[in-house]
């Protein structure tokens, strides 16, 4: 891959359409920031409405094209396995550029982009696996059949916490499946997204299969979803934009996958380990500076162990080292967008309004070496209650309130007092306490003595406003493929089309 962080710094990088590199309509490029430094370091461009639809029409002709269209499922799972063994050649190439644009940590991107070949290799064994079915009919001398055929032009919105994990959770299925795709990724975060499409091209897919529009939600985000040459919009991101882009695509009759907000619950119960339990904790919310949309950020403690448990959690809290991504000792970054230091110094200081205690952080860091960036601290509020503001809305950082509670039943009640179901966390020696929890809780993935432990095989996705649609195992082959019903009579008999028999 010729792209990397050198190549990127300071250049214009340009739109991906139909297999070519081309310049925005409009002339207009944007900067992305550097999160440790606040300043820009490269320009992207702003793509239009015009743009939108020669990506868009591209993908469709790709769709038609029989070099995509006429080749073997099998044939198609090898692009897709080619597309992965790049990956993993440029797995430290790509972890560069994700922590450039992004701040999260360089150990963990590496990590992350060494990891993410696997989700490209699983789904393309799926490609020559996706099955229809014979259905028995009350008809003699009838063969009544399904089969699965891809569905056509997805669009694809991704955000800027995880830019390539989370593409990569839709875009490995699609491709197995032989749909084509139109990316806009988050204005945050789009120069990985243009690298893994110099890879796309390395790995022989033909053009217009992939294509890559940049530039803001309310420009080139806003033109892809009206358009009504799509035949599904998946979409990463907040439960407001969510409903947008849901009107929007109903307009059209497209339909959506949605991943949205969370406000997940952790719930510690008297008989844990209470250094393991906060280890887990802290993993749960505070790893990636709290950016991911499953953050554990309400914790619900049993009275018993409250005080030894805030009491762990603070000390351990205050052991976390905010620091440069690139530097490994760091445990976690900077923030992605400046927007969000505003939002959570809003959220502490109302939830101290209503009576909650910051007992860790509360503030952006005051090292010298830190003032540039969009730091801020990994923060416990004590003496929380569920009604709190920053107890009810998704804060996309790194803050956990505490709340203490006295019976098994009352703890249900609070956890599944949300407008959000995406993840849960339940940390118990008992196992009966875990199962009645996994059944009684409303959320998509319920973790037990473990939190964000998640695999491309597991099936995926929220409830109530955290979205609808399914990610991950053979459940995401079934989102981007659609059923059709073939009949087929074989008896050879002539019948007058006016006569009914009765059985």
């Amino acid at each position: 891959m010729k792209r990397a962080v050198s190549t990127i710094e300071g250049s214009r990088q340009n739109l991906y359409i139909g297999g070519r590199w081309v310049e925005p309509h409009s002339g207009v490029y944007v900067k992305s920031f550097d999160p440790t430094t606040g300043m820009p370091w490269y320009e992207f461009g702003n793509a239009d409405a015009q743009d939108v639809s020669d990506a868009v029409d591209a993908a469709r002709a790709a769709f038609e094209n029989p070099q995509w269209r006429r080749i073997t499922q099998t044939d198609r799972g090898k692009l897709v396995r080619r597309l992965a063994e790049l990956v993993l050649e440029n797995a430290d190439v790509l972890a560069e550029i994700e922590t450039r644009d992004n701040g999260k940590l360089l150990k963990e991107m590496r990590a992350q982009m060494r990891a993410l070949p696997d989700s490209y290799t699983y789904f393309s064994g799926m490609a020559d696996k996706l099955l229809g079915e014979t259905v028995p009919v009350n008809k003699l001398d009838m063969l009544n059949f399904t089969m699965r055929e891809p569905i056509g032009v997805v669009g694809m919105i991704t955000p800027w916490n995880s830019p390539l994990m989370m593409l990569t959770g839709t875009l490995a299925p699609c491709l197995a499946i032989g749909n084509t795709v139109v990316i806009k990724p988050s204005e945050h975060t789009s120069a990985s997204t243009l690298a893994l499409a110099e890879l796309i091209e390395e790995a022989g897919f033909p053009a217009g299969v992939v294509n890559v529009v940049t530039g803001g939600g309310k420009t080139t985000g806003d033109a892809l979803v009206r358009h009504p040459g799509l035949s599904k919009i998946v979409f990463t991101g907040s439960t407001t934009t969510g409903r947008t882009i849901a009107a929007n695509a109903a307009q059209n009759l497209i339909p959506c996958q949605m991943e949205l907000g969370g406000k997940s619950p952790h719930v510690v119960f008297g008989d844990v380990d209470i250094d393991r339990t906060v280890n887990g904790v802290v993993a749960g919310v505070f790893a990636a500076a709290g950016q991911t949309c499953v953050a554990g950020s309400r914790c619900f403690v049993e009275a018993s162990i409250y005080d030894r448990f805030v009491e762990a959690l603070v000390e351990r809290t205050g052991r976390i080292m905010v620091g440069h991504p690139m530097n490994d000792a760091s445990d976690i970054g900077p923030l992605a967008i400046p927007e969000q230091i505003g939002k959570l110094k809003h959220y502490v200081a109302s939830g101290v309004s209503q009576g909650a205690r910051i007992a860790a952080g509360g503030k952006q860091p005051s090292r010298e070496d830190l003032a540039d960036g969009w730091y801020y601290e990994p923060t416990v509020m004590t003496e929380a209650t569920n009604d709190m503001t920053f107890m009810r809305d998704e804060l996309f950082g790194p803050v956990v309130g505490i709340v203490p509670f006295s019976s098994e039943e009352k703890m249900i009640s609070l956890a599944n007092d949300t407008r959000y179901g995406l993840a849960s966390g339940i940390w118990t020696k008992d196992i009966d306490r875990a199962m009645r929890f996994a059944n009684k809780v409303n959320a998509g993935t319920v973790w037990i003595n473990t939190y964000r432990s998640a695999a491309f095989m597991s099936s995926m996705g929220g409830f109530k406003e955290s979205g609808y649609g399914r990610r991950g195992g053979f459940d995401v082959m079934r989102e981007f493929s659609r059923v059709k019903n073939v009949v087929l009579d074989y008896s050879g008999a002539m019948q007058d089309p006016f006569v009914i028999r009765l059985r």
